[in-house]
């Protein structure tokens, strides 16, 4: 059978598997129409379990790093996350970037702890500044704040990971984030003079990677999307449900982001996408970028300027 994630890290009990190909191994077209499970409407752990138990089986032998920002896609991921992890028995960490300062106040990350800790998964939280004076006064806060989002991360892999074909980097975008990726294309590459596109350094080059639920990099180590299936309205529902608290005060800079511009756009017209669709579209109208694109880029080029 092809070759998957294998081995890593124990966790607390469940069994262990071979995963469905990677990203850089994909039969692309397979890569979308694998398994129809329907995680439009009616969102539950049940089928998205389903959708993902491929994966989730790989990961008994990893070093599972699940990036926490405290909203409502990293809540439901590290939610569905912590349940698989007791059902197929990995362990994992959950790292935190407390930034910008103004939305993580303390009352807010004492709620956050207090939650998670009840359930038993401490957040690891890293301070990245003490104001947000750095990214005030840029032109755009949100590229900015990415990069010191990507200049810690690497700074806490490189001190805490020894093993890289152990390790497994899981990020919550959904899929009206891959919505808008395509939306911001038609319109800020294709549809204009500017020549930014999908060549080097452009916008699409980057966003493009997000489109795959999992790449295995060239060092071995592998980043994994567990929720680009998910529609957002459906995400919020279930966090609702659920009662999981996540960050009540806004982002002032999230104008500066068209996926947030267009993902309110998603809520009042009540729409839900398919990722099945979604994905041949990019695929045959908007030149997606093959997988080997990205796994090929060594660790340090990706994780500061392309991750």
């Amino acid at each position: 059978s092809p070759e998957g994630i294998r081995s890593g890290s124990r966790g607390e009990q469940g069994g262990s598997g071979s995963i469905e190909p990677v990203a850089s191994q994909y039969d692309h077209s397979k890569a979308v129409t694998m398994k129809r499970v329907d995680l439009g409407e009616g969102l539950t752990y049940p089928h998205w379990e389903e959708d993902q138990k491929g994966i989730l089986r790989s990961l008994t032998d990893k070093r599972v790093f699940l990036l926490f920002s405290g909203g409502k896609d990293s809540s439901l991921a590290l939610d569905f996350m912590l349940r698989a992890s007791r059902e197929f028995g990995f362990a994992f960490e959950a790292h935190a970037g407390a930034y910008p300062v103004h939305r993580y106040d303390e009352a807010a990350r004492k709620e956050i702890d207090a939650y998670w800790n009840g359930r038993g998964m401490g957040i690891i939280w890293h301070e990245l500044g003490e104001t947000d004076e750095q990214i005030e006064k840029s032109v755009n806060p949100c590229v900015e704040c990415q990069k010191m989002r990507r200049k810690v991360l690497q700074a806490v892999l490189a001190e805490r990971v020894d093993d890289w074909e152990r390790l497994v980097i899981v990020v919550s975008y959904s899929l009206w984030d891959l919505v808008s990726y395509a939306v911001e294309h038609l319109l800020g590459d294709l549809f204009t003079h500017l020549e930014k596109g999908i060549g080097p350094g452009g916008r699409f080059r980057e966003t493009a990677q997000r489109f795959y639920p999992l790449l295995t990099m060239k060092e071995g180590y592998s980043v994994y999307r567990p929720l680009i299936k998910c529609n957002g309205q459906d995400i919020l529902d279930m966090v609702r449900q659920t009662g999981i608290p996540v960050l009540s005060t806004p982002c002032r800079f999230k104008g500066f982001r068209p996926k947030r511009i267009l993902e309110s756009y998603y809520e009042k017209m009540g729409l839900r996408f398919e990722y099945g669709a979604l994905f041949d579209f990019a695929r045959k109208s908007l030149s997606l970028p093959d997988p080997g694109s990205y796994t090929s880029i060594c660790k340090e080029e990706y994780l500061l300027r392309v991750f």
